[in-house]
């Protein structure tokens, strides 16, 4: 059966990965790549992650801890040849890349953890910067290991809007 995609050969494979990851401002794991690779129904996933060792292999990525980033060398190999991919492949892959982009760098600015006191209760630090530096970090007690996990999820979700209802109490 032929392939219906636009990409067809393990180079092209190799320009798009390279293309995706120098759209990202961090480094990605291999599943949440391929989500964005698999764009194309010309790839496979057995080529795609064959493509993407040897770019490791080649020095054109780098995997630190099962996460995957460009390097240098692969910036400016892409910077040659970015060109070459399909203008609908390419949109595709810009648009998904973008939307990833925005979740990584405000996951960035949310941090959160979680201490375990003797007698079974938690400290939660939560944590909201802008990028710069941090504009809120808040220490609270849970009663158990169980909240401090709700804290720190409910945290996660909705870090702005406690941020400004927080400021907002205090300014009343």
């Amino acid at each position: 059966m032929d392939n219906l995609g636009f990409i067809h050969g393990k180079t092209e494979i190799k320009v798009l990965i390279l293309y995706i990851l120098s759209k990202l401002p961090r480094p990605v794991d291999i599943n949440t790549l391929a989500d964005l690779v698999l764009c194309d129904e010309g790839i496979n996933y057995f080529d795609y992650s064959e493509a993407l060792y040897q770019l490791v292999a080649s020095g054109h990525v780098c995997a630190d801890q099962e996460r995957y980033s460009i390097t240098e060398k692969g910036a400016e190999n892409i910077e040659a040849t970015g060109d070459g991919l399909p203008f609908t492949v390419k949109t595709a892959a810009a648009r998904q890349a973008e939307r990833l982009a925005k979740i990584l760098n405000r996951s960035a600015m949310v941090d959160t953890s979680c201490i375990r006191q003797e007698d079974g209760s938690c400290r939660v630090n939560l944590s909201l910067s802008d990028g710069i530096g941090n504009i809120m970090k808040l220490e609270i007690l849970a009663g158990s290991p169980e909240q401090a996990a709700e804290m720190e999820k409910k945290f996660k979700s909705a870090a702005e809007e406690l941020y400004i209802s927080i400021a907002g109490l205090l300014l009343e």
